[in-house]
């Protein structure tokens, strides 16, 4: 872990929904309360070993796609899942999903992956179904807030 508390934010945004849900999320990071916190926000499909492991905490984004994570999503944990297996053990994180009817099954692929990595979930995940509102966007800046809070242990 390196010397500066560190949020990662790796997210696949393909749609103007997710789009708003991922300003939402860098937005909850920004807190002033969150004194210290680095927020470093990759696409899933660039994100790597390094980036995870001088990470303080994760943030996951991703469509719910036909019962699933993203593909991206799923890319980004087939490289990272070896190099950080033994290193990030208890790695808080935390996940949004957005769908146009279901995010169920996405919510469980990212657990069972999470499971594996032996990561602590810190919050329930998020799950936005249709066009996210107001009260949407709230909800996924507390998720990350709450993360950040992880990150710079405020909370632990």
């Amino acid at each position: 872990m390196s010397d500066v508390a560190r949020l990662l934010v790796v997210h696949h945004t393909p749609s103007p929904a997710l789009q708003a849900l991922l300003e939402a999320v860098v937005d909850g990071a920004r807190d002033d309360d969150l004194e210290g916190l680095e927020v470093v926000v990759r696409p899933a499909l660039s994100a790597g070993p390094a980036d995870v492991l001088s990470a303080s905490a994760v943030l996951l984004g991703t469509p719910a796609n036909i019962g699933y994570m993203s593909g991206a999503l799923k890319h980004f944990f087939d490289v990272i899942y070896y190099p950080c297996l033994s290193a990030t053990v208890g790695l808080p994180f935390g996940a949004y999903i957005h769908g146009n009817d279901d995010t169920a099954g996405a919510a469980r692929s990212i657990r069972i992956v999470t499971t594996g990595l032996s990561w602590r979930p810190v919050a329930d995940p998020v799950s936005v179904v249709g066009a996210p509102d107001d009260s949407d966007l709230a909800r996924v800046a507390e998720l990350s807030a709450t993360v950040g809070a992880y990150a710079v242990g405020l909370i632990t």
